[in-house]
């Protein structure tokens, strides 16, 4: 076996592996029974298409597609941030500002 035909094996069992851990994680963002869980699948679905995208841009000999991975990582990260603050601000309402029997968390009128 060549080493050229070592790495076409090589691409296609990643991009099978892919296609399959992406599928998994499709069902995971359909069915989990909760919003982290959710939110948990939808940052693999990121990272699997990062996958996608460095196997593509090896095929393909092109390092453009490095740079499209990488914005989709920061992409991938700012959401995954930004979702991170809408649940814990969602949690602050919920536990502390709805239960708070002592009015120490509630906004205070001007």
């Amino acid at each position: 076996m060549t080493g050229e035909n070592f790495l076409m094996a090589a691409q296609s069992i990643a991009l099978a592996l892919l296609s399959i851990s992406f599928l998994l994680t499709v069902v995971r963002v359909i069915i989990g029974p909760t919003l982290l869980d959710r939110a948990l699948a939808l940052d693999m679905l990121v990272a699997t298409a990062i996958g996608f995208i460095a196997v593509i841009g090896i095929r393909t000999g092109f390092t453009l597609y490095l740079d499209i991975a990488i914005a989709l990582g920061l992409v991938g990260f700012l959401a995954t941030v930004a979702f991170a603050r809408f649940v814990m601000s969602r949690r602050y309402q919920k536990e502390f500002v709805e239960e708070d029997k002592r009015g120490f968390f509630r906004e205070r009128a001007p």
